[in-house]
């Protein structure tokens, strides 16, 4: 897959602290990307240097293939994390202005204006001061300045702070079209969840460094513990100590008024055996294996603690 974006060993330093160390990330055409971490891992550094707001101290930015060059700021989209809008100047006036800034004719300005602000529901606001607004009506407007010059690559730092949970699921969706339609996403977010339901790929940088990245069902597969839902109506004390007899280890055990739900731990390859045994005694409803979430190894790989049991954990192989 053609990448879109690419940086090779870059690196970063302020005084006496390294902020980036030999960071290279390639972000394929097409995809949204995830660019995760704790905060001051370095993220919002390597964004800016993307953006060409400063400049890395070694390493190299690529752009469609090749070395970027100052005119490729064009057709990327910004919104960072600290949002940038003129506090006294009304909505309408705004972002009329930075849409002729990134090179809208004022005939193409006005109609993008007008279909962002009717999929937005702000079409009132046209003549409303940008400090009358509340944090979500802010970032909606700066949203809509990033995106209205249809630029092939977007970079989103936080996208969803300041937004409650139906603003942050309008939101996900805009960026799932713009991606159908063509874009590019590089985002950045504490937000696991969205991480899961949105990236194809992720790069977590921790200390400067890269300590994790690939595709996100592959890192998830990487990390699972063989752990396995089962759900059965039927005897759950005849099955918990059958399975028990057979070295199967229960670690979790739920019951409500339809199933009963146990997690257990499958040795590899036992899978259909623990099936079949199961079977013979109860009611099988479902058989799922439990993979474990972004946020579960987000919080091991930064802290050192496994998902379940605060002890240290390496991935099955």
């Amino acid at each position: 897959m053609e990448n879109i974006l690419t940086t090779v060993n870059v690196d970063k330093q302020y005084g006496d602290v390294k902020v980036l160390d030999h960071i290279s990330i390639d972000v394929p055409r097409g995809s949204i990307y995830g660019l995760l971490g704790p905060n001051g891992a370095g993220k919002t550094t390597l964004i800016r240097i993307i953006n060409q707001i400063t400049a890395p101290d070694s390493g190299e930015i690529q752009f469609t293939g090749r070395r970027m060059q100052r005119d490729d700021i064009a057709q990327i989209g910004y919104l960072p994390e600290e949002r940038g809008l003129y506090r006294k100047m009304k909505v309408g006036e705004q972002v009329l202005y930075l849409a002729r800034l990134k090179g809208l004719s004022s005939a193409e300005a006005h109609r993008q204006i007008d279909i962002w602000f009717e999929k937005f529901g702000i079409q009132s606001w046209w003549n409303r001061k940008v400090e009358e607004l509340s944090k979500g009506m802010q970032q909606k407007v700066q949203f809509i300045t990033t995106v209205m010059h249809r630029p092939t690559l977007l970079i989103l730092d936080e996208p969803f702070s300041g937004f409650d949970p139906i603003n942050a699921d309008m939101l996900k969706n805009e960026i799932l079209q713009l991606r159908e339609q063509g874009a590019t996403i590089l985002l950045s977010t504490h937000n696991m969840a969205s991480v899961e339901e949105m990236c194809d790929h992720i790069s977590l940088i921790h200390k400067s460094c890269c300590i994790l990245q690939g595709e996100v069902m592959k890192i998830r597969h990487e990390y699972k513990s063989g752990e396995y839902e089962l759900c059965f109506k039927g005897d759950g004390a005849a099955l918990a100590e059958a399975l028990k007899a057979d070295g199967y280890r229960i670690t979790d055990l739920k019951q409500n008024k339809q199933n009963i739900c146990i997690t257990v731990h499958v040795h590899p390859g036992s899978g259909n055996e623990l099936l079949a045994k199961a079977i013979s005694l109860v009611k099988i409803i479902s058989f799922n294996e439990i993979l474990p979430s972004m946020n579960d190894i987000f919080k091991f790989k930064v802290s050192g603690l496994n998902f379940r049991e605060g002890q240290s954990h390496e991935p099955e192989t």
